[in-house]
């Protein structure tokens, strides 16, 4: 596999989410690439990983960070609101649109295991 490519393509970041404007296209050009070394550095063998998971994965990734910065652009963490005796108040998942692996997704990137033995005793 080559591993100097994006795993993901704005075209499958679209597929899975949604028509992006031309600056959306550029920002997720970007995060596809970051994500792409992130996934690198966290599988243990990219190789063994199948493509059609490392794109999924890579798209997720993007997805969840360009969620983060459109619902939050200010990067706040929490919130409080009060009106009369009505009041509002939340936690951002994700204040600062950072790329990150869910666990699912560290679990899938560990790629196909194989059991196997050895003897350690000599031929008799």
């Amino acid at each position: 596999m080559d591993t100097t490519k994006p795993f993901a393509t704005v075209a499958d970041l679209e597929a899975r989410w949604h028509p992006l404007t031309d600056s959306e296209q550029a920002k997720a050009e970007v995060l596809i690439g970051d994500a792409s070394d992130m996934i690198i550095d966290a599988a243990a063998d990219v190789d063994s990983v199948r493509p059609e998971t490392l794109t999924r994965i890579c798209c997720q990734m993007v997805k969840r960070a360009m969620i983060a910065e459109a619902t939050n652009p200010t990067g706040v963490t929490q919130y409080s609101q009060t009106a009369g005796s009505f009041s509002e108040s939340g936690t951002y998942a994700n204040p600062t649109g950072d790329l990150y692996l869910l666990a699912a997704e560290k679990r899938a990137l560990r790629g196909s295991q194989r059991a196997w033995h050895t003897t350690m005793q000599g031929e008799t």
